[in-house]
Parts: structure tokens; sequence; C-alpha cells
């Protein structure tokens, strides 16, 4: 077994070993669980089945991670994305009243568009096309977005009829957890804790119980079905011309999310080569084959993860470390009750769905996705209005694609006023123009 495992990983020729690699392993899944409460909390809210739901989230980071473990033999897990689920949930289906399965339809077809511009290499150019400060404003936006749905599954944030929104009953059982959970979360997280999230919920989950919020239900079972979700993406639905735009912003979303994570772990790895990713080929296609698996099950795009660096920190060098972690998300199939407790949430006698055990890692994660926004130009009103548009007009309208579409037109016509038209890439006046079709199709529908 160790010269077979040699043989597919070069685990020595890393300087690493078996026993390295399986920590590893189990420290970068302890680090991304999370997602296994939080993304059937979020995308169930679609009317997908919840156990369903849970299903497709563990069997697609499951897949995922060891096809990028054998295939580009990277030490680089994934997961249903953070963000990429906020906007098929939110924006797709909530807001736009597309159907789950057309969602998951749009979700696969930018899979095979993610291979195909992997294949040919087209990646590279789409990547270059894209102002920095539009990715910076984006991945902040979302985080923005992400923590308002943190803070209204927590209950501190309301409706407010005169204000939009306001302040919640924060001393009702349910926002005091949530509150409670954030401190040690938070608290956990300072002290380098790995798997600080994931501990956070748990701990917050006995809390709840504790107090008689969280009805204990169970911690151990048989696998939930997939048979709700798998294979139910309506293709021919999510061709029409009105979800173009949808599409590009899923290709747009897991392109970056993928460049972004491998330049970062890589770096943390040491995988640079002169300043390039040896087998990044690879590891993209691992990332685009993971996103169609995905969506064949019943779940938004599935993405590398960041967290990885903490089974890197762990000295992890090798692809073995994703096996470890892909098994490990499938033995958590086993315990769909212990999920479907900290994920389902419950409804107050007032009316409000709240979900106070993974609020905290809601918040928490969108505060992390903010720091993007240091590297912005803010001596440049043409690269700032734009990025600045995308940050709040996403977490306002509760749309990706609405913050998506102001920063690019915005970007286009700051440029073209200001005389900077020709260093703009005609990537971005296409993708303007494509925006700009999209308000008038939904203003004509």
């Amino acid at each position: 077994m160790t010269s077979l495992l040699e043989k597919i990983f070069h685990i020595k020729a890393q300087g690493s070993s078996i026993r390295t690699e399986t920590i590893a392993g189990v420290t970068t899944f302890m680090t991304m669980a999370y997602i296994i409460f939080v993304n059937p909390a979020m995308i169930s809210r679609t009317g997908m089945d919840f156990g369903a739901a849970l299903a497709a989230t563990c069997l697609s980071a499951a897949i995922a991670t060891i096809v990028m473990g054998l295939y580009a033999n990277y030490p680089i897990a994934l997961a249903p994305g953070m963000g990429e689920n906020a906007f098929f949930t939110f924006t797709v289906c909530v807001t736009m009243g597309i159907s789950w399965q057309t969602a998951l339809g749009c979700v696969f077809i930018e899979g095979i568009l993610f291979i195909i511009l992997t294949v040919t290499r087209m990646r590279q150019m789409l990547i270059d096309a894209i102002p920095l400060s539009l990715r910076y404003g984006t991945a902040a936006g979302i985080g923005l977005l992400i923590t308002l749905i943190g803070l209204k599954a927590a209950g501190i944030v309301v409706a407010n009829q005169a204000t939009i929104s306001g302040l919640g009953d924060v001393v009702s059982p349910g926002p005091l957890l949530a509150l409670s959970g954030l401190v040690i979360t938070g608290w956990l997280l300072g002290k380098k804790v790995n798997g600080a999230i994931l501990w956070g919920i748990l701990i917050t989950m006995a809390l709840g119980i504790l107090f008689g919020i969280i009805k204990f239900q169970g911690v151990m079972s048989m696998p939930p079905s997939l048979a709700p979700t798998f294979l139910k993406m309506d293709l021919i639905g999510a061709m029409k011309l009105g979800l173009l735009s949808v599409i590009f912003i899923f290709l747009f979303m897991d392109i970056f999310d993928t460049v972004g994570t491998l330049a970062g772990v890589a770096e943390i790895g040491g995988f640079m080569r002169q300043g390039k990713l040896p087998r990044v080929g690879q590891a993209m296609m691992s990332d685009a084959v993971g996103t169609c698996i995905g969506a064949a099950c019943g779940t938004p795009t599935v993405t590398s993860y960041i967290e990885s660096a903490s089974g890197i920190a762990a000295g992890g060098r090798t692809g073995l470390a994703n096996v470890v972690t892909g098994l490990l998300f499938f033995a958590a199939l086993f315990f769909s009750p212990l999920i479907k407790m900290v994920g389902a949430g419950y409804k107050t006698a007032g009316g409000l769905e709240l979900n106070p055990i993974t609020a905290p890692a809601l918040i928490i994660v969108g505060c992390m996705m903010l720091k993007p926004l240091t590297r912005i130009n803010w001596d440049d009103y043409s690269e700032i209005i734009p990025a600045f548009l995308v940050l709040m007009i996403m977490p306002l309208t509760f749309s990706i694609a609405t913050g998506l579409a102001f920063g690019f037109i915005s970007y286009a016509a700051l440029k073209l006023l200001a005389g900077k038209g020709k260093n703009v890439s005609w990537l971005v006046y296409l993708f303007s123009v494509i925006f700009v079709l999209r308000f008038l199709y939904l203003k004509a529908l």
C-alpha cells in the first residue's frame, strides 16, 4: 500500500509522509466542514429537499476533492462555494423566481463552459479582462451579503417598514444564542484553533440544546436519499436567453474563486515555480468537473476552498491529503440527523425563520471576505466608484447579479468619460452591454 501511494502521489519527493498527509487531510476537513451544515440550510430555502441537499453537498465535495487529489496531486479541497450558494438561493431562485431545477441547469452549463475555457486555455484571456477593482469589490460585496444573511438568520437584523431594516429582539433566546456563538467562534479563531468555525457551530448547537432552543434529533443514521435532486437540473429551461447573464455570473464567480484560491494556497504551500503553478490546467479542470458533478447531484457551484491552507500549514503537500478529506466528506453522510438539527433552524411565534446555529459562521465568513478591499486603488475614482457600487448594491438588493451589473456598466462608462476607454478590455464592454440588455429584458417581462 505504501509503495502504491508513493507511486501515485510522490510523497517523499515532496518532503512529506503518509502520516503528515493524513493529519493535513483531517485538518482541512475540520476547517471547512461548516459547509456541510451551512449549504443545505441555505439552498433548501429554494424548495429543495433538505436531506437531498445535504447528501449532494457531501457527495459533490467528496468526489471533487478526491478528483483534485488524484488528477492534480494538490492538497486543495473543494466544496459548494459560499457566495455561489447565496447567489443561487436568494438572487436566482428567491428574487428572480427561477426554479431550483433551472438554476441547477445554469450551474451545469457554467461547469461545461468552464471545462471548455480550461481545455482551450481561453480562461487566461477572461481572467485578464476583468478589472482588479471589480474582482475585489465583488468578493467584498458577496461577503457583506453573506453577513446580512447571517444577521437575518440570527434575528439580529429584521425587516422594518419605516427604515427598510432594523434591530430585532436581541434579548430573545435565538439572537442571544447567535451572539454567544459569534463570540465563541471569534475567540476560537483568535486562538488559531483548527476547525474554529466548525467547533463554534457545534458548541453553539450544544448550548441551543441545553437551553431548549434546539430540539435534539440524534447524531447518526443511514445517509439521506439523493433521489429528490439527482439529475433534476433543467437544461432546456436554463438555455433561455434571459438566463445568459445568470450563467455568466456563475462562471465569473467560479473562475475567480478558483484562481484566487489556487494562487493563495499555492503561495502558502510553496507550489509556485517561477511565478506559475505547475499542473494549473489539471487543478482548474478538477474544479470545473466538480461543478458539473455538484449540479448533477443537486448543489450550486463547487469550487476550491481557501481553508485548504490549514491542511497545508499542517504539512500537506500532495493529493493524498485531499483523498483523506474527501473520505471524511463521505463519512459525514452518516451524521445527517446532527446536520439537519444544525441546519434546519426554527420558526418563532412571530413568524421569523431563524437559524442561530449557522448564523455566526455566515457572519464570520462574510467578515473574512472583506480583506480584498485593501488592494483597490483608492486614488482613482474610475476604479473605486464601480467597486463601491458592487460592494453596496449586492447586499442592499440581495442580488449578486445586480451588483455586478452596476459595477460593469459604471466601470465602462467612467473609463470612457475619463478618456481611458482604450485601456479597458473589449470583454468589459461586451459584459456591460449584456447587463444592460438583461435589465431591458427584465423590464419587458
